[in-house]
């Protein structure tokens, strides 16, 4: 009988199952490299020329600058005898203050506190109350905002205006705008104490989300399916809650500067800034929002560009700025040189 003839294994030998080519080995730092790789492609293809161009041209379209002040108009005629008539009502109830809300979420001090208190809080000895004309200003003043912001809708997604009969829907988008506005202030009273209150305002941004694609779908009467709606809310929730941050900062130093100039009256010429400035996020957001959701659109069309055609835009780009940054200097140089020449 013969003997199976057995071969000594290597020190260095590994089972065949190792030896096995499973692929290029994965690590953190490749993979570090992918994300980032990943990321540039992403900011360059969104950030490029021609999609940006378009975005610029929709907010011209819309006329936004103009947008934005309206909306910042008829937010500042509803939102003061609004606060008011809310802040004497809830008086009864509870120690709520509207004056004092502000206060608190910005930090206000000195004359921007004088002011706001001597705008918002009733006069001493008397009673905030609204008669039949007062009433019907308010109203008035309300359905006007909510046109106002239903207008930008219409107009960005380019659809026929509704005016009035879209009534119902903008008392509707009232009542949530009022529970909207009380969420965000108890997270900002809950949670405003942190420094430049980052953490409320990311604790808004998905209540913003829901409350601003609702919007659109509302005051739409339906016709903004809430698919189309999503990037302009997320975009507007992540530069509102950006907005807030940088407000926490400058909104003090606004409101005490035009207090010290105007007294009371001081007070409204800063609202009047903050709400455009608040204003001209949503309508620049809208019109973002719009054109991502059309550039989405083409992409699951198949009609995305190529690497190459991203790459060339920036590479034209890139020369014009250098060819006109040679420019500037050559006029520089020659303007010093001239100046040179001409003195004594």
């Amino acid at each position: 009988m013969r003997r199976a003839r057995v071969v000594p294994r290597r020190p260095d030998a590994r089972p065949l199952r190792s030896q096995r080519h499973t692929g290029p080995e994965i690590t953190e730092d490749s993979t570090a490299g992918i994300n980032r790789e990943r990321l540039v492609r992403t900011l360059t293809f969104w950030l490029r020329p021609a999609f940006a161009l378009r975005v610029v041209y929709r907010f011209q379209k819309i006329v936004g600058f103009d947008r934005s002040m309206a909306l910042a108009s008829s937010a500042l005629t509803a939102v003061i005898p609004l606060s008011i008539l809310c802040g004497a009502v809830l008086s009864s109830f509870s120690d709520y203050d509207a004056a004092e809300r502000i206060i608190e979420r910005y930090g206000l001090a000195g004359q921007g506190a004088k002011a706001v208190r001597s705008l918002l809080a009733p006069a001493d000895g008397t009673s905030a109350g609204v008669g039949i004309f007062g009433g019907i200003f308010l109203i008035i003043s309300v359905l006007s905002f909510a046109r106002a912001t239903q207008r930008l809708f219409e107009q960005t997604w380019q659809l026929t205006p509704l005016s009035v009969r879209n009534t119902r829907n903008g008392l509707a988008w009232i009542l949530a705008l009022a529970c909207y506005t009380a969420v965000t202030g108890w997270m900002h009273a809950t949670l405003g104490g942190k420094p430049l209150g980052v953490v409320a305002s990311v604790c808004e941004v998905p209540v913003s989300i829901a409350f601003l694609v609702w919007s659109g779908t509302a005051l739409s009467a339906k016709r903004i399916p809430w698919r189309d709606l999503l990037p302009f809310g997320v975009t507007a929730a992540a530069l509102t809650a950006l907005y807030s941050v940088g407000a926490s900062v400058y909104l003090p130093r606004l409101f005490n500067s035009y207090a010290a100039r105007y007294g009371a009256v001081g007070a409204v010429f800063a609202m009047i800034s903050a709400l455009f400035a608040a204003m001209f996020v949503i309508v620049a957001s809208a019109a973002l929002g719009r054109e991502m959701r059309d550039e989405l659109v083409r992409i699951q069309a198949g009609d995305r560009p190529s690497d190459d055609e991203i790459r060339r835009q920036w590479d034209t780009v890139v020369e014009q700025t250098r060819s006109r940054w040679r420019t500037t200097r050559e006029q520089v140089s020659h303007r010093r040189s001239k100046d040179e020449k001409k003195q004594p």
